[in-house]
């Protein structure tokens, strides 16, 4: 990126700021505008110079900063990043923002500020350029759809977790980052309770996967869990990887079930895409494997999408337009991993197509 990126911090913890300030200050390709104690403020810094992003807590005093962000996405749709503390608050808050509009969530820690930006701050320094960069269209447009407060769960047959279904004819398998909060609840809530049997993985960290489940859970058809250890892939269930472990495929006789491991980062991920679509590819893949890779930052899960392409399987990238960020499909068409590219909006067409195909 030729121009450099402007950044207003909006946290009400003096450490924090100063410890955000300098991570992305440290960056030759970003610049730190202002750091403001709360959304009172910033709104005064707004009406001299508005930034490319605005990275962004959620728990301040005198305006909190949902209320902040949706006043934003309401008057001047700008990249928000919502930087929140580790706690099961800030995990529920960080996915109601996700859902109004907000490109990415960051975890920061409650203590140790410091060390945690010191070390594990490059995540962020590239979740605030690939949001710079991010496509703002289908995050209106997720805004513009009802959520988790104000929709009942589909009626829908019991699934027995864990248990082990009758044998697993065709799986589905999904991979997202940046933006992949909105675009899996657009696919998954758009499948009867009826839909194959599906694996999710989406960048997210300890946290936040599982009440993102329960939220999905909440809205859609299909049951969605937070996947354990030898859970069973069975039909009209969605398990998700949970953040900070790798999800992979196993087979059992004419079953699939997952493994979750806690090994290194793959591309710089736990959970991983590669890891999952490469442990399909490793079963033998197939035409019985669908796999998608949504909107995200990065290349992770192209060549693993690549793999399986090579074993028949059928592969989907989500198209440019639809996407939040393209980086990780685009990856995918230079590989030429993509046996299709499709909208956003094809894609719950698409495996339904995929369930009902006799070959």
């Amino acid at each position: 990126m030729n121009e450099t990126i402007s950044v207003l911090i909006v946290d009400d913890s003096a450490l924090v700021r100063k410890a955000l300030t300098n991570l992305l200050d440290g960056d030759p390709d970003i610049q730190v505008l202002a750091a403001a104690p709360d959304p009172l403020f910033a709104e005064r810094y707004l009406r001299k110079r508005w930034p490319d992003v605005i990275v962004l807590d959620l728990e301040m005093p005198r305006m909190d900063g949902m209320t902040f962000l949706r006043k934003i996405m309401r008057e001047r749709p700008t990249p928000v990043v919502v930087c929140s503390s580790l706690t099961q608050n800030g995990t529920q808050t960080s996915l109601h923002a996700l859902a109004a509009g907000a490109v990415g969530t960051f975890a920061k820690p409650t203590s140790g500020i410091r060390n945690f930006f010191a070390s594990d701050g490059h995540d962020l320094v590239d979740l605030v350029k690939a949001s710079a960069g991010a496509n703002l269209e289908p995050l209106a447009r997720s805004h513009s759809t009802p959520h988790q407060e104000d929709v009942s769960r589909p009626d829908r047959p019991p699934v027995e977790h864990g248990a082990a279904g009758p044998g697993v004819g065709r799986v589905v398998l999904i991979g997202a980052s940046t933006g992949g909060i909105q675009a899996i609840e657009t696919v998954l809530r758009a499948l009867p309770a009826t839909a194959p049997p599906i694996a999710i993985v989406q960048h997210m960290p300890p946290q936040f996967t599982s009440a993102l489940a329960a939220r999905l859970d909440h809205v859609c058809a299909v049951s969605v869990k937070e996947a354990e250890p030898g859970d069973w892939l069975q039909p009209g269930q969605a398990l998700i990887a949970p953040g900070g472990k790798h999800l992979a495929l196993a087979q059992s006789g004419a079953r699939y079930t997952v493994d979750i491991t806690d090994t290194e980062p793959v591309n710089r991920h736990k959970p991983s895409v590669d890891v999952l679509f490469r442990s399909a590819a490793r079963l033998g893949g197939g035409p019985g494997f669908l796999a998608l890779l949504l909107t995200g930052m990065g290349t992770d899960g192209a060549k693993g999408l690549l793999s399986l392409k090579l074993t028949r399987a059928r592969t989907i990238v989500q198209d440019e337009k639809s996407c939040v960020v393209f980086g990780m499909p685009r990856e995918a068409v230079r590989l030429k991993a993509a046996g299709r590219i499709l909208p956003l909006s094809g894609m719950s067409r698409a495996i339904l197509a995929f369930a009902s195909a006799r070959s």
